[in-house]
């Protein structure tokens, strides 16, 4: 057995298939200075060619996974017009006389080794990013071949050194039954890529002795636990082969709920609707029983193109969601970029903390003409259903007094210009800034509803990135502080009479069903894949007992406690369950 970490969950059994790595024959010999103009020109020449294959690939995976997990190419996009790694190309081959793929070599070899020298796992795992680049750059520039997958149909896992998201961009799901790589982890793009494309993966080996694969071994892979073991004995196999049977088993089971209310066995009904940012996530999302959009990520519509989105194409997004849910609520999150999420054409400030810097409403609020154009979008949207507006990362009542003052004026324009829209829509805030939780009481008598961002709140509460893997064992969602949080956050919500939900990941874990329930927050809003997991928790859980246990476990004073507690429970209330 070799562990390593989960980079996507699963099991997976079959014959490896090893990745050669990419070796090249560089030119040693140096340029005179009549050969320097077309050692440009190739490189030029290069680098179009890698961006029009570029796009391509990244269109391909958007119309597979959609909009977000596709835009990890514009960061490869991104490096290929980057003017530092350009500039360093181009002087080594101006000063140094050498030919353009020997100049590209040596700029990726400088930028890797920069890279790997900080102590910064995310900066560590961008490095293959630019590796990714500068060798699809090579490839051309060298006239190689592309590095084939076996032709024949026989489903195999890839053991690769890395593996990059290029090349898992061409994998086909339905031959690749699990990955393995010695490099990367939970936040490299590739490990995100096979979470979206739902194959199991192990990264992180590197600190295994020469991993002893070859193409034709026999691997069991365990992507829950980050395990792989590597021609075992018939009784492992046959372990694996009964765990990854069940869940099958348990995937086309869960199925037959997505008609079903969410509803306890003693009668409390909880609504589950559908975090999306593209019309493709609300079908899985429909497909699993959602109950309307908790949140539509409006941002992934300003990704992915070359100017901001016009007030038409932004409205007949909107509407085709909202007409989609067939009179379900449709959240609307107004634009919140920055942080990780950047425009190619509208670059931002560098800033040391991107994160607590100018992003969602600081940057709309200074915007007022790109804010007042979504708000129109909206609006003129919210007739044909069930409208409502979120504005994100709120932390005090100037924000929300400013933005409503801009809604008004967007709502005074459309009723001058005899355009119909919703004059009661209901208008509510994310709560994931922990000064919002602090004066929760006074930012409820603004709004008509909070939705908790669990994601942002828990890393800004513990004062821990969840992106960072030398850190992640302290990003912990059931942590007390955090429990405190979100129970200050309802009983202000329920105070004022509004309506609170959750839209962050931690309203996707099963073992949270017995908080929400002891808070009273009974609408919660999730990823299309965790929808149907989510009903079948709840369908088998007695609101009374599950209440007990959750408010036993706000009495205790660590977060292992909690979610051990929580995880018991949740075993105890499954085994007799048929889809356990």
């Amino acid at each position: 057995m070799i562990q390593g970490i989960s980079g996507a969950a699963g099991v997976a059994i079959g014959k490896a298939f090893v990745l050669p790595s990419w070796e090249w024959d560089l030119p040693d010999q140096k340029m005179d200075a009549v050969d320097l103009a077309r050692e440009f020109e190739r490189l030029y020449e290069g680098i179009k060619t890698s961006r029009d294959e570029i796009q391509h690939i990244k269109q391909e995976f958007n119309e597979v996974v959609g909009p977000e997990e596709s835009s990890i190419f514009d960061a490869h996009l991104a490096i290929l017009e980057d003017p530092v790694f350009m500039n360093e190309i181009q002087g080594i081959i101006e000063r140094q006389y050498k030919a353009a793929e020997v100049a590209v070599k040596e700029a990726i070899d400088h930028f890797v080794t920069m890279f790997d020298l900080l102590d910064d796992e995310y900066m560590k795992e961008r490095a293959l990013d630019i590796k990714d680049v500068g060798n699809r750059l090579l490839k051309h520039l060298l006239g190689a071949p592309e590095i084939t997958l076996p032709l024949d149909t026989q489903p195999y896992i890839l053991v690769a050194n890395e593996l990059s998201p290029s090349q898992l961009a061409h994998l086909n799901p339905n031959y690749v039954l699990g990955i393995v790589t010695l490099i990367g982890g939970k936040t490299s793009h590739s490990a995100i890529m096979a979470r979206a494309l739902g194959i199991p993966m192990v990264s992180g080996l590197e600190n295994s002795v020469n991993l002893p694969v070859q193409t034709g071994d026999v691997l069991v892979i365990n992507g829950d636990e980050g395990i792989v073991y590597v021609n075992p004995d018939p009784l492992i196999i046959e372990k694996y082969t009964e765990i990854r049977d069940q869940q099958l088993r348990k995937k086309e089971q869960l199925q037959v709920l997505a008609e079903v209310d969410a509803v306890t066995k003693d009668g409390t009904q909880l609504n589950l609707a559908a975090n999306i940012s593209s019309v493709k996530e609300l079908d899985m999302s429909l497909r699993s029983g959602a109950k309307g959009v908790g949140l539509f990520r409006t941002e992934f519509l300003y990704m992915d193109r070359h100017s901001f989105p016009s007030e038409e194409e932004q409205y007949e997004v909107y509407r085709h969601v909202v007409e989609k849910t067939g009179g379900n609520a449709v959240v609307i999150r107004t634009l919140d970029i920055g942080g990780d999420k950047q425009l190619d054409y509208f670059p931002l400030p560098e800033e040391d903390n991107p994160f607590l810097g100018y992003r969602a409403i600081r940057i709309s609020l200074e915007l007022k003409d790109l804010f007042k154009t979504q708000l129109t979008a909206i609006l003129r949207a919210s007739v044909h259903g069930k409208v409502k507006i979120m504005y994100p990362m709120i932390s005090s009542l100037d924000e929300i007094r400013e933005a409503n003052q801009i809604l008004n004026e967007v709502k005074a324009s459309l009723s001058e210009r005899g355009i119909s829209y919703d004059p009661n829509i209901e208008v509510g805030i994310m709560i994931e800034v922990p000064a919002a939780v602090v004066i929760a009481d006074l930012l409820a008598r603004e709004v008509d509803f909070f939705s908790i961002g669990t994601n942002d709140l828990v890393q800004y509460v513990l004062a821990v990135d969840r992106m960072n893997e030398q850190i992640a064992h302290l990003y912990q969602p059931f942590h007390p502080s955090v429990l405190r949080l979100l129970r200050m956050t309802a009983e202000a919500a329920h105070a004022a009479g509004i309506s609170v939900s959750v839209c962050g990941e931690l309203a996707g874990d099963e073992r949270a069903v017995p908080i929400w329930l002891a808070l009273g927050i009974h609408n919660l809003s999730m990823s299309p894949q965790s929808l149907l997991r989510v009903k079948h928790r709840v369908l088998n859980t007695e609101a009374a007992k599950a209440v007990t246990v959750a408010k036993s476990c706000l009495t205790m004073s660590t977060g292992k406690e909690i979610e051990a507690e929580l995880e018991k429970y949740k075993r105890n209330s499954t085994q007799s369950t048929s889809l356990s």
